[in-house]
């Protein structure tokens, strides 16, 4: 292995060429913090690579201040270290970004971070990885040579930007902005501000606005699943889990449309149309996440936010909408969600599919071959990350326990044959 090592080093001469005695995992953020947690529990070493200054940057970075958990502290924390006892069921951004911080301290985790991965590739003849990197403080160029490579970037790595018509000469007068870059209303205070996008962050976006006397409207584009957050003092989400240990999906999702209908009430009245297909369903079919509302349907209800179908093009100071109203606005807001980006830097498409998932589909998709591995994108949030890490560092444990082994009984066996020379 070592004249492999030095073979890349030998082919990369302004390259500075490191090996990796372990795994190589890509992302510290909750993925990669879990598997790095999970190897060192086994005695497996590795190095963890993140982009950004600090751990969990979407959390720190690219969320609003009134986020909390959308589900019960026990589906959210990772592994071998659960939140402390002290914390709410939900807990807030900062109580979640606390506790990654102490899990990270934890396991003395500690990534190399400013450290942008740009190139992956495999090679075939070496049965390596090569990942190249580069130091964004001073543009220095790196190359990692490794047997196990883990990719934690998961899917929430790159915002999404529609393309709507007018969208970008509406921002040279007024503001838009993706919700990445929102943390407060209080900005918007006594402005008329359009939210694209009716999933948990738009509906939260819209009450927070309203909080701040903004004045939001929602664009409900596609049909969508808004369920009660509680059932008398009960996760819903909880719920869901229970039932699914004796009932089928589909009966399971029965019951939860009766739940929302007694709990909410008729929602299609307010623009809102339920999707065919039942809520638990459609999450596993398509990863599609259905609304846990936590107040903003009452504003709705109420008339404090208004609710209007798609967008057909922007012009200065005002939206036409599909069903040929215009309204005036003065801020849009795009909650238009994230997507992996996985295809612009890894050379390899026999793992993962054009849109950065992986082909398989969940519970099959954290293993590829030679050495590959992915944690984060199984559609089910922290829960699905935590179960995949485990896997993931079992079954890397595995192999370095007996190349371990062997390399000793190799060792031991050179030491006698000196001896006796």
């Amino acid at each position: 292995m070592a004249d492999v090592f030095r073979q890349y080093c030998h082919n990369s001469p302004t390259r500075r060429c490191m090996w990796v005695n372990g795994a190589l995992i890509i992302g510290a953020g909750p993925s990669g913090l879990a598997v790095g947690a999970c190897l060192k529990d086994r005695g497996v070493p590795f190095i963890l690579l993140e982009r950004s200054d600090c751990i969990a940057s979407l959390w720190q970075n690219k969320t609003y201040d009134r986020l909390k958990l959308h589900l019960p502290k026990q589906f959210c924390q990772l592994p071998k270290l659960p939140f402390p006892d002290h914390f709410p069921e939900y807990p807030s951004k900062k109580q979640f970004i606390d506790y990654l911080e102490s899990y990270a301290q934890h396991f003395d985790l500690k990534p190399r971070f400013n450290e942008t991965v740009h190139c992956v590739s495999y090679d075939k003849t070496c049965n390596l990885w090569r990942v190249k990197t580069v130091v964004m403080k001073n543009g220095a160029e790196l190359e990692y040579i490794c047997q196990w490579l883990v990719v934690a970037t998961g899917e929430n790595s790159e915002s999404v930007i529609p393309e709507i018509e007018g969208l970008e000469e509406f921002g040279l007068s007024r503001s838009v902005r993706h919700s990445c870059e929102y943390k407060s209303g209080e900005e918007f205070s006594g402005k008329k501000v359009l939210v694209v996008g009716c999933g948990n962050s738009g509906m939260e976006i819209c009450l927070d606005l309203c909080l701040h006397n903004a004045f939001p409207t929602i664009v409900v584009r596609n049909s969508v699943h808004v369920l009660p957050r509680e059932v008398m003092g009960k996760s819903t989400f909880e719920i869901a889990v229970m039932l699914l240990k004796w009932m089928p999906v589909w009966v399971v999702d029965k019951v939860l449309l009766v739940v929302a209908w007694l709990v909410l009430g008729n929602i299609s009245k307010y623009g809102i149309r339920r999707p065919l297909v039942g809520p638990m369903e459609l999450k596993n079919r398509e990863g599609k996440t259905p609304v846990l509302d936590t107040g903003a349907l009452e504003k709705i209800k109420n008339g404090d936010i208004k609710v209007v179908p798609g967008i057909k093009r922007f012009f200065a100071g005002k939206v036409e909408l599909v069903n040929g109203q215009s309204i005036d606005i003065d801020s849009v807001i795009l909650a238009t969600g994230y997507r992996s980006n996985v295809p612009s830097w890894f050379q390899e498409s026999e793992f993962f599919a054009k849109n950065g998932y992986p082909k398989k589909p969940f519970p099959n998709g954290w293993k590829g071959e030679a050495g590959l591995y992915a944690v984060g994108f199984t559609r089910r949030g922290l829960s699905g990350a935590t179960v995949d890490a485990v896997r993931i560092a079992e079954d890397i444990a595995k192999v370095w326990r007996e190349e371990t082994k062997q390399a000793k009984q190799f060792s031991a066996c050179h030491r006698r044959c000196i001896s006796q020379v």
